[in-house]
């Protein structure tokens, strides 16, 4: 964090496996969610419908096909029945026709749902696509106040980017065309039922009231208990990934049964609330199976009666049969769905909400023939000048006040400090992730607000004490200074700083693989690589955040070799509380309070007997 940063933020919830949003989630606006959603895919909104079409197409195809297969049972029975009476016979001509038809109808059925699948997947997978590159677009735009402000951290980003698309992803894809063809199903169902016998579909309707008491009992029970089993997998997950870290202090002090125990006190809530889940959503087919067996036994019961005096036709009967068992199977996708797109809903809520975040706004005067802004600093000279700056991450609460100094081109200033003093807080104004609350900031003349961001950056490079370095070879990382530069400029910049003779003695030499990371190279040999980085990147002005503050004695010695010669000519700011290390800066601003308390060279400072003598000699006592 940040010297001097407060930032406040809530926890967030554990998600349950890999982060996956956990079953019963919902939105909290979920109609306008979904009709942000549906808006959102306008761009696909012809496959869309394309794909809603044919689903519909294939659910109507498949429900006229036992209606067309009781028509080719009732002509066997009747001819059946002339033959016994000496009058005709089986008419297998008219039979066959009926059968070829409803080939054509089941195969019609499956092609549409085939084509609907396919169109469907490729809707759903640009939308995530587009979802996914403007996630990362945005998190470039984003201003840095945005993650220390608010209740989200950059790991629920990640968690936005993977997880809620992914979950998106399934959802929309299964849950959307499942809605559809439930519903259409249900009304198909019923219109066919209706058409065959109004009586005998009197007698299933009935069996919807006890189909919904039912699904709602269950599903609200059990909701319940997933929403628990979800909160409890994540404990379980971050005890064992607590224990797992923490493995060499927990040996060490003999609390390894200790550490049992508290994992078989998460482990025994998570089986808990995961049987109880498990077993309630597990009743459902079941009960929903019984209810649509007493559906068919009124069926064949009231059917039996009507047959008997001639009102319907055996082949109806069966039809009947079936349409039963496909009327009662859609009312319960319709209860599953429902849970379903509330989970797409929250999903696509929480992107979207990032998607809405405030970006960096450009406060550059533009040039009204060009479009670009008027004021442009190109390659700095490297002055640069506080005048009067005030600043607080929180409004009232100020961590800066009145901070005046200049650096002149070439010059070595360092900034020391004790911890929460706002040093680390300067350099994110110098580089505008925050703009001044009071006074201004220039970098030769030009007040940092009036040039475009990309402009003024282009004039800095940075060594953090946290070394950045990404997967990839050593080649990749140091050219990421400057994108154009050649293998030779890279391997110029390596030894400059003191990186080639242990680059060498890797496999592959530059072109040796870091992990993710890169823990594959030691602590040292990470900030040396990230000094030549800033090397190639030939920047007029330098930022050094405590760059050895991470390392050995002798390490740190050859770190500040490589780092003598790249201050060589270039305005530098140093941040650091080994105060050995800044003797030779050309200026010392000693920071308390956001306030400069004293400022000179190492020597005069100590001759002052002052605050900077008190934190000099404090590392020796």
């Amino acid at each position: 964090m940040a010297e001097g940063t407060q930032q406040p933020r809530k926890a967030t919830g554990q998600r349950g496996p890999g982060g996956r949003m956990a079953a019963g989630e919902k939105a909290k606006d979920f109609k306008g969610t979904t009709l942000k959603l549906l808006r959102y895919m306008g761009p696909y909104r012809v496959g869309l419908v394309a794909a809603v079409v044919l689903a519909m197409a294939s659910v109507v195809f498949s429900v006229v096909g036992p209606k067309v297969l009781g028509n080719a049972t009732t002509e066997v029975i009747r001819g059946a029945q002339e033959a016994a009476a000496g009058t005709g016979g089986i008419d297998f001509a008219l039979i066959w026709r009926i059968l070829a038809t409803l080939l054509v109808i089941y195969l019609a059925s499956a092609a549409a749902t085939g084509i609907q699948s396919w169109i469907m997947t490729g809707v759903t997978q640009k939308v995530v696509y587009r979802m996914r590159g403007q996630i990362a677009d945005k998190i470039s735009k984003v201003p840095l106040s945005y993650f220390d402000g608010k209740a989200i951290s950059k790991g629920d980003v990640l968690s936005r980017m993977t997880n809620d698309v992914d979950t998106l992803s399934q959802t929309l894809n299964q849950g959307l065309i499942q809605l559809v063809t439930s519903i259409t199903q249900v009304v198909g169902v019923a219109v066919m039922m209706l058409s065959i016998s109004v009586p005998l579909a009197g007698v299933t309707f009935v069996t919807l009231p006890v189909s919904a008491l039912i699904l709602g009992v269950l599903i609200r029970r059990s909701q319940r208990y997933f929403r628990l089993q979800q909160k409890q997998l994540g404990a379980v997950n971050g005890r064992v990934e607590e224990d797992f870290s923490g493995q060499v202090v927990i040996q060490a002090f003999n609390r390894g049964e200790r550490a049992v125990e508290r994992f078989e006190r998460e482990n025994d809530d998570l089986y808990e609330s995961a049987w109880k889940s498990q077993f309630l959503s597990g009743l459902m087919q079941p009960l929903m199976n019984l209810v649509g067996n007493m559906g068919y036994v009124g069926v064949v019961v009231v059917g039996a009666g009507l047959a008997v005096t001639g009102a319907i036709q055996p082949g109806d009967i069966q039809a009947f049969i079936q349409y039963v068992k496909n009327f009662t199977q859609p009312i319960t996708q319709l209860a599953t769905v429902s849970n379903v797109l509330q989970q797409m809903a929250a999903c696509a809520e929480r992107v979207f909400e990032f998607l809405d975040a405030p970006e960096e706004q450009e406060t550059a005067a533009l040039d009204p023939a060009t479009g670009e802004p008027a004021e442009r600093i190109g390659h700095a000279a490297g002055t640069v000048d506080f005048d009067h700056v005030s600043f607080g991450y929180l409004p009232g609460q100020m961590i800066i006040h009145d901070f005046s100094a200049e650096a002149e081109p070439g010059r070595t200033v360092a900034i020391v400090g004790p911890t929460g003093a706002g040093k680390t807080t300067l350099m994110k104004l110098l580089l505008r992730f925050y703009d001044v609350d009071e006074g201004s900031l220039a970098i030769d003349g030009h007040d940092v607000r009036d040039v475009a961001r990309a402009d003024l950056r282009q004039n800095f490079a940075m060594v953090l004490q946290d070394a950045w370095l990404f997967k990839g070879s050593i080649r990749e990382n140091i050219r990421f200074g400057r994108l154009d530069a050649t293998d030779e400029e890279v391997e110029a910049a390596a030894r400059y700083a003191h990186c080639e003779h242990f680059i060498k003695t890797l496999p592959g030499g530059y072109g040796f693989e870091l992990d993710e990371g890169a823990t594959n190279i030691s602590q040292g040999q990470r900030q040396l690589l990230t000094i030549a980085r800033a090397v190639l990147a030939d920047r007029p002005i330098l930022i050094l955040d405590e760059a050895t503050s991470n390392v050995d004695t002798r390490t740190e010695w050859r770190i500040q070799r490589a780092m003598d010669k790249l201050m060589a000519g270039r305005t530098s700011f140093v941040i650091a509380h080994r105060l050995s290390t800044i003797k030779n800066a050309d200026e010392i601003l000693v920071l308390r309070d956001g306030d400069i308390v004293e400022q000179g060279t190492h020597e005069e400072l100590l001759a002052r007997r002052g605050f900077y003598a008190q934190l000099y000699e404090s590392q020796f006592e």
